[in-house]
């Protein structure tokens, strides 16, 4: 029997994968929030889970520890994408990648006279392309969480970052001054693993489409 491992992270995109995965008949049977099991198996013998590090999804997909795996188009975007077919957009764990800035900081005029901005956000990447495409002049400062801290105690100037609902900005006196662009989780396979396990994983796709589409 050809077996699939499939690598997720917790939190909200396991929840939100949850029902996709029952639609294909695979449901875990344990509770990543509760087990410290890092392989889970599933009401399938041939598919199994893997619990990782949200960024660190397409890195086990790409070298082939996992077939398949669920990442946010953000994380995909900082990993590059190298040896992954994508897809599906899945429409999970939707949000948008903005950029932040205090309440009392006036962007626009910053931008237009030419200012030099100090940026943090652990999105290198996708902020060095933004500010690149606008021609605005900025450093960039890697964090890798509470970046609404940043410009609260005079490290940056601006944050870029996922926003959801903006509760958190707003209680943090900052707000969203640019969309750079909308963010969903994607599924991602190996490509060597769909041409070698294509019988297993293609029914897999076709459930995962039918329920995103339903």
């Amino acid at each position: 029997m050809t077996s699939i491992t499939i690598a997720l992270s917790k939190g909200r995109i396991f929840d939100d994968t949850a029902p996709l995965l029952k639609a294909a008949g695979v449901i875990a049977l344990d509770d990543p929030e509760t087990s410290r099991k890092l392989i889970l198996t599933t009401t399938r013998e041939d598919v199994r889970l893997i619990i990782v590090r949200a960024s660190d999804v397409p890195t086990y997909v790409q070298y082939g520890s996992a077939d398949m795996g669920i990442a946010g188009k953000d994380v995909l975007l900082e990993h590059g994408g190298a040896g992954l077919y994508q897809p599906l957009d899945l429409n999970i764990a939707c949000c948008r990648m903005m950029v932040a800035v205090p309440d009392d900081f006036d962007y626009e005029s910053a931008v237009r006279q030419g200012a030099r901005l100090r940026v943090a956000t652990k999105y290198l990447q996708t902020a060095r392309e933004h500010f690149a495409k606008k021609g605005i002049h900025v450093d960039l400062i890697k964090l890798y969480g509470s970046m609404e801290l940043a410009p609260l105690v005079g490290l940056a100037d601006a944050i870029v970052d996922l926003v959801s609902s903006g509760n958190t900005l707003k209680a943090n006196q900052l707000k969203a001054v640019e969309e750079i662009m909308p963010i969903s989780a994607r599924l991602v396979i190996n490509q060597a693993a769909l041409k070698l396990k294509y019988k297993t994983i293609q029914p897999l796709l076709e459930a995962f489409s039918a329920a995103v589409k339903s």
